[in-house]
């Protein structure tokens, strides 16, 4: 799509299927709902209706019986899959040129066939769309019936006027009255075929109006009827390889569970400079055990970190499930929040040995580090950081808003899930706290810096309050997680 005079106007309107959504089908977004929303179950039974949904046309009849599929029965007031999940899959979707043809306008509006609650999230949010014209769904006693409520339009207030020489992309208002619209649009581009759509290109993340930074939900790709059913038939070696992977490596030591966690398809790269740690280490091994500094991914970050390192570890944690610590093949310490007992406690376990904390407070996916806390800067001045990141294909193992029980279980289930952990040099004393006389603070800030340059992450201020205010919509401390054995 080529830029034209009409870019330089003041607004556009737009559809947002068709103008800058890459894929032509509205399938795997449904899924996507269904799987977050509804679960394994909601999910199969839309999978296995996509012969009918088919039939009758995505963008018709079949719209319908998916928005009835994946919605009936489901809580509105905590339905937050369109501003936690979706963005990510949106972002991947967009096409750039229909992308930055659009970003070029201070006023959008976009019109599409998809429920309000799916897709105003990321609209508003990330493209700083003004008006999203888009139908709301019936609801009954807080849940959703699966319904268009074709007396609400979702027609949100416009404040255009004719003086804005409003131009539409594609806009085509199917199932809208747009009679309040009509006034205000002239004509512009024309409808890419379905092999042009194909041609054209992702958007790079660095041009994102807005970073994404957090996202939720189990699923890691997009299920389109063929991903969904090669997912299908993938879960009963993935159900059968996790058991597999959890009790060798509970049971065995690292060294020699490794070569099966290899041959069944995990991935552990490491690298460390050892030399200067052990010569560290003895000078100071009669007063502390050594504190490992690492960035969080998942739950499983502390014992990668031991069986790498082939030491015994503490760890530090805050939400880490009854069930989880039960099964934990290292030793696990619960955090209170309160400052001066979590200072006493961790002080308490770097004299009894190695200790390894998430100063992030919570995981972050994208590649990014989230606000180090700096209350380990104050407890010793043997700091090693330690750089973690983790790669997979199928399921996050982790979440926000979900049962923190599983993480372990949906990381470990998929095909080739990948850690990578790099040991870094011990800190200086000239940039510890009481070796160098530098503020807590500035001790966090410089591991947080150390670990983004070894990973090439963007360090943020955000924290782990942010985290849970954008995707659960609260501070993540007082949520019932429900937690197995709780």
């Amino acid at each position: 799509m080529k830029a034209t005079s009409l870019v330089q106007k003041k607004a556009v309107s737009f559809d947002f299927e068709g103008t800058l959504l890459r894929s032509t089908s509205l399938f795997p977004y449904f899924m996507l709902v269904a799987f977050e929303a509804g679960g394994l179950l909601r999910f199969l039974i839309l999978f296995l209706s996509y012969p009918l949904v088919w039939l009758l046309g995505e963008h018709q009849l079949g719209l319908y019986v998916m928005v009835f599929l994946c919605f009936f029965g489901i809580k509105k007031d905590t339905f937050r899959i369109g501003s936690s999940v979706l963005p990510k899959f949106f972002f991947e979707d967009v096409r750039w040129e229909a992308f930055e043809a659009v970003m070029c306008h201070e006023k959008r509006v976009v019109s599409t066939k998809l429920p309000r609650v799916m897709v105003e999230g990321f609209l508003r949010d990330y493209l700083g769309v003004e008006v999203v014209v888009a139908r709301e769904l019936k609801s009954l006693n807080g849940y959703f019936l699966g319904l268009f409520d074709e007396k609400k339009n979702g027609n949100s207030s416009i404040t255009l006027s004719q003086d804005d020489s409003v131009y539409t992309k594609d806009s085509t208002f199917d199932y809208i009255h747009h009679h309040e619209l009509s006034p205000f649009f002239k004509e512009g581009y024309l409808k890419l075929n379905i092999a042009e759509r194909k041609n054209l290109h992702p958007s790079p993340r660095e041009k994102y109006p807005k970073e994404l930074i957090f996202h939720d939900g189990r699923m890691a790709f997009m299920p389109t009827p063929t991903s969904s059913l090669a997912m299908f038939l993938w879960l009963p070696l993935g159900l059968f390889l996790m058991f597999f992977r959890f009790t060798l490596g509970v049971l065995l030591p690292f060294h020699v569970s490794a070569p099966f966690l290899a041959f069944s398809g995990t991935r552990t790269t490491t690298s460390r400079t050892t030399a200067k740690e052990k010569e560290n280490h003895t000078v100071q091994q009669h007063k502390k055990g050594m504190l490992y500094v690492c960035n969080h991914r998942t739950l499983l970050d502390p014992l990668y970190i031991s069986c790498v390192l082939k030491k015994p570890l503490s760890a530090v944690t805050y939400s880490l499930s009854r069930f989880n610590e039960l099964v934990s093949p290292i030793r696990t310490i619960r955090l209170t929040r309160d400052r001066e007992k979590d200072k006493e406690t961790m002080e308490k376990l770097l004299r009894q040995g190695n200790l390894v904390v998430c100063p992030e407070g919570t995981t972050c996916r994208e590649p990014y580090l989230l606000r180090f806390s700096p209350l380990f800067a104050e407890l010793t001045d043997d700091i090693v950081p330690v750089a973690i990141d983790v790669k997979v294909s199928m399921f996050y193992g982790t979440t926000a808003s979900g049962h923190k029980y599983l993480d372990p279980v949906f990381h470990l289930m998929n095909p080739n899930p990948s850690y990578s952990i790099k040991i870094l040099e011990k800190l200086p004393r000239s940039e510890t706290c009481h070796g160098g006389g530098k503020s807590r603070i500035e001790v966090a800030n410089f591991v947080q810096s150390e670990i983004g340059k070894a990973l090439g992450f963007t360090c943020t201020s955000f924290t782990r309050k942010d985290k849970y205010m954008i995707l659960a919509g609260n501070d993540g401390v007082n949520q019932k997680q429900r937690e197995f054995f709780t």
